[in-house]
């Protein structure tokens, strides 16, 4: 049986693929271009490029996941298969490495998710002397860096996470650090969201993004610094959900976050001024910040966009329309999702509560889809199909003595069959 989680993920990474290629307005030439440079980055065929755009545009997200095969095949010849087929693209990218050769492999759907380890694949590679080792000598690592601003509102975001000053937030009035969350539009350098948080996690970034995201529309693309509160499995989620392309930063390669970089050295001057009154509260840090912001960098006129053009301004004269969707699409799009086996009494245990999904799912694996804000309704997803508790439900299995673990409070699944 198929891990519907990995074939999410499979799907999401397809999916930020062709993302390009979804723009409105593309000419045929541009198409063709932008296939080229899908082929070369990712090593897929234009074949497998253009079988992924029909399914998306068919199926839409769902279609994008990888199918189940109807036949066995033999593991001793699909071993042998999979080896020749690595090598074929270690030897089309020298410097191509094992894991993402055998993403490639899952993508084409060549592997079954999870069928290679990539401990394994690296022996088998060095046995046939197509090691990295072996292969450096014809590897090109000449990287070329280039400035780039796109033309209109909202065709890319960009973010990155600041240091901020010690408040006395802490127990007792110990001293805290803050950080900053910006979301910056490229073309315009407008500041679509920036706020200091308490704390340097995910869950700051995810705040971040969807207030944007509320105030502003949803983005085509999303520029992002490579740290871990960025790099996470609900951001390609949550990304593939709106039909936003996701991109990360080079590691190492600062000069790719000029823009956002830039502001956040301006933020410095902020910072100095704010020492003067040192602020106690969060709020209050957050108070000054948005009238600065307002007054000192969104309606000041910006050098990269002309000696009279604030980012303010230029992000309100854009004729570029907004794309907002509905709240009940963006609210799932911001949901997370983890995975449960379903135990012998056709439950599942999940924040140390259990909930009944239903006999026919015993020993399955389904997707937890929730809101981490609030877990009085949890979703239960299964091969693409989604169900969701009723609270009637709720009184009628906490009273069932066998299942002494569930809470009245708690909202249950229970799928209708």
């Amino acid at each position: 049986m198929r891990d519907q989680k990995k074939a999410e993920e499979i799907a999401a990474g397809r999916f930020q693929l062709i993302a390009p290629l979804l723009t409105e307005g593309l000419d045929a030439g541009r198409v063709k271009q932008l296939k080229d440079q899908i082929c070369k980055t990712s090593g897929l065929s234009e074949r497998t490029i253009r079988r992924y755009l029909s399914q998306y545009r068919t199926e839409g997200f769902s279609g994008l996941k990888p199918k189940g095969k109807s036949t066995q095949i033999k593991s001793e010849a699909l071993q042998a298969h999979l080896l020749e087929q690595a090598i074929l693209l270690r030897r089309e990218a020298p410097s191509r490495s094992v894991a993402q050769i055998i993403q490639i492999l899952e993508w084409e759907g060549l592997a079954e998710p999870g069928q290679l380890k990539r401990s394994t694949l690296q022996e088998k590679l060095t046995e046939k002397g197509y090691s990295t080792r072996q292969m450096r000598l014809y590897a090109d690592s000449g990287v070329a860096a280039r400035r780039f601003q796109k033309r209109h509102r909202n065709q890319l975001w960009q973010s990155d996470i600041k240091y901020g000053p010690y408040l006395p937030i802490g127990p007792n009035g110990t001293k805290k650090q803050v950080y900053l969350v910006a979301i910056l539009d490229d073309a315009t350098r407008f500041v679509l969201h920036g706020a200091f948080y308490p704390t340097l996690d995910s869950r700051i970034v995810e705040d971040a993004f969807q207030q944007a995201i509320q105030k502003y529309g949803v983005p085509e693309a999303v520029y992002f610094d490579n740290g871990k509160q960025y790099r996470t499995k609900w951001m390609a989620r949550t990304c593939s959900k709106l039909s936003t392309r996701l991109v990360f930063a080079k590691p190492y390669s600062p000069e790719s976050k000029g823009k956002v970089e830039r502001f956040n050295r301006i933020v410095d001057s902020f910072l100095g001024e704010a020492a003067l009154e040192k602020p106690n509260t969060l709020d209050r840090l957050n108070e000054l910040f948005q009238v600065w912001l307002a007054e000192c960098y969104q309606g000041k006129p910006h050098s990269a966009l002309g000696e009279k053009t604030s980012p303010e301004s230029a992000f309100r004269s854009d004729r570029k329309a907004l794309r907002f969707i509905n709240p009940d699409a963006l609210a799932n799009a911001f949901l997370h999702c983890e995975t449960r086996k379903v135990d012998k009494s056709g439950c599942i245990s999940f924040m140390d509560q259990k909930y009944e999904v239903g006999l026919p799912f015993i020993g399955r694996q389904v997707d937890v889809v929730y809101d981490p804000s609030d877990l009085e309704e949890l979703t239960i997803e299964f091969e693409g199909q989604s169900q969701r508790g009723s609270s009637s439900s709720v009184k009628e299995l906490a009273n069932d003595p066998q299942c002494p673990h569930i809470f009245k409070h708690k909202r249950l699944i229970h799928p209708d069959y």
